[in-house]
């Protein structure tokens, strides 16, 4: 990978997280937010990604999946808490 291209994946990966965190700061309702709540776990796999290509070792890798499920459960518990049904239905 040539540094040209680590340098402009990180730069739009860096833009995008900042327009997320203006959603979930100023989004209209609360599914808009956990919308880009969940978009940004995926721009942090992405970082986690990106940053394990130069370095050539798998610990990266490892976080990026670890995140990706954690990400995954808390956007299903967040979409039950905002639909109103409790953790046991």
């Amino acid at each position: 990978m040539t540094p040209a291209f680590l340098n402009f994946a990180l730069g739009a990966l860096v833009l995008s997280s900042v327009l997320c965190l203006y959603r979930i700061g100023c989004g209209p309702t609360a599914p808009d937010r956990a919308v880009a709540i969940d978009i940004l776990g995926t721009l942090i796999v992405g970082f986690c990604c990106i940053l394990g290509l130069p370095s050539g070792t798998d610990f990266y890798m490892s976080i990026a999946i670890a995140w990706a499920l954690l990400s995954f459960i808390a956007t299903i518990a967040l979409a039950k808490y905002l639909e109103g049904r409790t953790f046991d239905d």
